[in-house]
This record gives C-alpha cells, sequence and structure tokens, in this order.
C-alpha cells in the first residue's frame, strides 16, 4: 500500500490579484451606477467587448515577438494565433468601430465598464485584474468633444458624491510639449515617449525625479535604474519651464503657454484647441472651480494625439498613524485620433474618459463617501425545526416579494447559533416562528439593532425568554409579518 499522501495543494492568491468583500462590491457597483447615469444622460450607449483581443489587436506589441507577453497575459490560441487579455477598454473598442465602421452612427458614442488585467509588477494599491469604466466618441474631431467629455469627467465627480472644491480635472495638450521639443531638436519619437513619461510621473516623484528622467535616469528605492530621455541641461530646462507654466486661470495658462510652443504647428494647433475647450466648458457651466489648464498632465499612454486630462482628488484622509493618504489622479482621458488607423489606414478622430473603479471606490471610502454603499437591510427567518424549512423558505419569499431583503436560515443549531449567524450577517431583523407561534398563527419579530444578537448562552427556547427584556421584539399575527418586519427596519 501506497503511503504517499494526496496532494493538497496551498490556499494562495497570486500576486497581484485581489478577493473583494461585500462591501467593496457594493461600493464599486455604485460607482458604476453613479457613473453610467452621467453617461447615459449625455446621450452614450453601453457597449461590451470580449475579455479577449489578438494579441496585434491591442497595439502594445510588435507581431513578430517570440511570445507577446510582456505587459500582458497572453496564450496562444490553436490555429497559432497569440491572444491576451485585454490591457484597457480603449483598443477593443478601436477593433469594434474598424471592424464595424461602415454599420454604426458616426460620432459612435459609447460607455462600457469591464475587468482589464496587466502583467507589471504589482505593488500596494497596483493590481494585476481591475475593472475600468469608459466613455470614447468616436468620428467627432471638433475640440468640443473634447471639453464634453471634460465636462462629464466633472460630471462623474459629482455623481459620485463629491462636493465642487473636492476634485479638479486638469486638462493639456500634448502638441504642445511636441512644439516645445521640436524647439529644442528632441522630436524623435522614442525621446517624446520618454519625455511624456517622466512628466506623467511628476506627482509621483517631484520635480526632481522628473529632472533625473527627463536626463540621464533614476535609481529607484529597489535599485531599479529607469532609462532617461536623454535630454541635456538646456532641453530638461526647457521641459520643466513648460510645466513651470501651471497656475491661475485658463486664460493665464495659454498666456504663458504662447511663447513656448515657438513656431511650431503641432504646438500651435494644441494652443487653439485648447482656447476652444475654454469657450466650451464656459458654456457648459464647467467653471476654472471644476476644470483648469495643466501642462505637467501629459497621461503616460502613447496613442493620446492632443488635448489630454486627469480627474484629481483634492480633499484628503489620513491613515492612524496621522500621515495623509495620496490619492492622484483617480481617472482621465484625451484624444487619440490614430488608434483605429491602424485597422483600417484611415484616421478616425476620438476622444474618450476612463477611470479606475476600484481605485477611486477606495478614495472614496477613505474620504468618508462609503456609508451610501452599504446593504440594503437584511431580514434573517430562522428556521428552529427542519420539519418547517419549507415554511421559513415560503416567509422569506414573501418579504422579498413586499420588497425586502431576506433570506431564511436553512436550519441547524438551536436557536441561539441561528441568532448569532444573523448577527454575523449584520441583519437588522430575525423572524421566528417556534411551535407556540405556530399553533396561534403568529410570528415574533426581533430587532437585532437594538443590542448584541443574543450569543451562544441562549441554548434553549426557556433561556431566550428570559433574555425577552434585554431585546426588543414583538409577536404579532403571521398576516401581519411583512407590514410589522418593514415598519421595524425602517423605524430609526
Amino acid at each position: 500500500m501506497s503511503d504517499s499522501k494526496p496532494f493538497r495543494p496551498k490556499a494562495r492568491r497570486p500576486r497581484g490579484f485581489e478577493d473583494k468583500s461585500a462591501a467593496v462590491i457594493r461600493a464599486e457597483r455604485r460607482l458604476i451606477e453613479a457613473a453610467v447615469r452621467v453617461y447615459d444622460a449625455f446621450g452614450f450607449e453601453p457597449l461590451d467587448t470580449p475579455a479577449f483581443e489578438y494579441a496585434d489587436a491591442l497595439g502594445k506589441f510588435l507581431p513578430d515577438e517570440e511570445r507577446p507577453n510582456e505587459g500582458v497575459f497572453a496564450l496562444q490560441d490553436d490555429d497559432g494565433q497569440w491572444m491576451a487579455l485585454r490591457y484597457d477598454l480603449t483598443a477593443p473598442l478601436a477593433r469594434y468601430v474598424a471592424e464595424n465602421f461602415q454599420h454604426i452612427a458616426k460620432p459612435f458614442r459609447r460607455y462600457q465598464t469591464g475587468e482589464v488585467w496587466r502583467n507589471e509588477k504589482p505593488g500596494p494599491g497596483r493590481f494585476r485584474q481591475f475593472i475600468q469604466c469608459d466613455a470614447d466618441s468616436v468620428g467627432a474631431a471638433s475640440p468640443t468633444a473634447d471639453a464634453e467629455m471634460i465636462a462629464m469627467a466633472a460630471d462623474v465627480m459629482r455623481a459620485a458624491g463629491l462636493k465642487d472644491g473636492e476634485y479638479m480635472i486638469r486638462v493639456n495638450d500634448r502638441r504642445i510639449l511636441d512644439g516645445v521639443l521640436e524647439s529644442i531638436g528632441a522630436g524623435r519619437p522614442d525621446t517624446r515617449m520618454r519625455v511624456l513619461r517622466a512628466i506623467d510621473k511628476l506627482d509621483r516623484l517631484g520635480r526632481e525625479g522628473v529632472e533625473q528622467l527627463l536626463g540621464a535616469g533614476r535609481k529607484d528605492e529597489s535599485g531599479d535604474f529607469t532609462e532617461g530621455a536623454g535630454l541635456d541641461a538646456k532641453g530638461a530646462a526647457a521641459v520643466l519651464a513648460f510645466i513651470d507654466a501651471a497656475g491661475g486661470g485658463r486664460a493665464d495658462v495659454l498666456a504663458a503657454l504662447s511663447p513656448l510652443a515657438g513656431n511650431s504647428e503641432a504646438g500651435r494647433a494644441g494652443l487653439a484647441a485648447l482656447a476652444e475647450i475654454d469657450a466650451c466648458l464656459t458654456a457648459l457651466g464647467v467653471g476654472e472651480g471644476r476644470a483648469v489648464f495643466d501642462p505637467s498632465v501629459v497621461r503616460g499612454l502613447g496613442y493620446y494625439t492632443g488635448p489630454v486630462f486627469e480627474a484629481e482628488l483634492l480633499t484628503q484622509a489620513s491613515y492612524a498613524d496621522g500621515s495623509p493618504m495620496r490619492f492622484g489622479s483617480v481617472g482621465g482621458g484625451g484624444r487619440y485620433d490614430d488608434l483605429v488607423a491602424r485597422f483600417t489606414g484611415q484616421t478616425v478622430p476620438a476622444t474618450g474618459f476612463s477611470f479606475g473603479v476600484s481605485r477611486f471606490a477606495a478614495a472614496l471610502a477613505a474620504l468618508g463617501y462609503g456609508e451610501t454603499a452599504e446593504a440594503a437591510p437584511l431580514a434573517v427567518v430562522l428556521t428552529l425545526d427542519r420539519e418547517y424549512a419549507a415554511e421559513s423558505q415560503a416567509m422569506a419569499a414573501e418579504l422579498r416579494a413586499a420588497g425586502l431583503r431576506a433570506e431564511a436560515h436553512p436550519g441547524g443549531g438551536n436557536m441561539g447559533k441561528q441568532l448569532k449567524y444573523a448577527d454575523r450577517r449584520e441583519a437588522a431583523v430575525a423572524v421566528i416562528v417556534g411551535e407556540d407561534e405556530r399553533a396561534a398563527g403568529q410570528v415574533t419579530v426581533k430587532n437585532l439593532r437594538r443590542g448584541a444578537a443574543v450569543s451562544d448562552r441562549a441554548g434553549s427556547r426557556e433561556d431566550w425568554l428570559k433574555q425577552q427584556a434585554e431585546q426588543a421584539q414583538i409577536t404579532v399575527a403571521r398576516a401581519e409579518m411583512a407590514a410589522r418586519v418593514l415598519e421595524m427596519i425602517r423605524k430609526p
């Protein structure tokens, strides 16, 4: 006989993935519902795309890579093609528009919420799987479409429960920086991308860290080295002067940026777009207390081609030790006119807004906006005798039909244990039918919020009866059950 023990895998989560509690899920669901109400109000329509896309369609990898797995989770299909879990919701949208270009109304205005996956180094608050919530307009070239996105982002902040002054939408146009880079002879695509990524880290690394990334590079606390953009001191100073143009009203920032763009056609186009966005935001009632121009906003993704913006939380919360929590950007977006062209060869203008649901919901909870994510009060119907389990289920169904959230205990254990279960479920009310109540056509309704639930010491009905004085409860006719439970739940 073999002495080998059966294999038992260790219960463990993969790094960078999380288990979400009911409270977290409800908070995220409420946030999504708030955003969707805004998107619907602006006339956008829902769309859902699959979790997997062909790796080359994501636009992040070279098609000749042996295994296109850097940054995404990829696998090879049975026909030899590489598929990858979607990195974001924008690249799948571009594929959808290209595939259905002749059949959709343009501009195509859609919103989508879904999981995305990134095969990147996990860290505190940085997960490999998370939910994004996007809205995009494809086929609209005017800066007014970008302004509409910015206004919609500001309205999502309000819908989430934030007050004006607790958030800010920061806006820029990448083409202005392109003009600055052209003026210093640093317009190569690889240099441009490194400059953009360096500026994008300003809030996390500060001015000194950005200056290092504009030059030779930077080593972080773990010893990892990030190669810099390779600008000389004069070039780095020009880029830092561009960042420093922030501050003041939208017109003030435009005036400060104008001489920095030089004679670049791209730079002038960016300035003109911001001026038009300013006028449109004013018409939409989005004042400078909700949206400002900020040259440090460049967004890290490479596909943005014009206006970009980020939603930042201004209000702060503190950890238990008193140190401040830093939320930074909770959402953002911009114009990406070249993404659909990867499929069609034809430039299709597009702009969009996206936020990470988990990050935003966690920030709202830390700021004290999590109360609205509580579940509706729960009623638990006890099953003291399994012979009457079906009756308990019928009573729970009756409560649900009355608009209440209710469940029936499956039975097992004495009343004290079942009440303890209801307490652990944070139920508001317990409904009890013992032999006496059943014989009299009655039920007992216990308000569990009026005190601690009965513990295991209530091992019998006699013990429980002795403790009635400590608990708020009523005995009513069976026909009145739903009405009296509803009344008890609504009573403060």
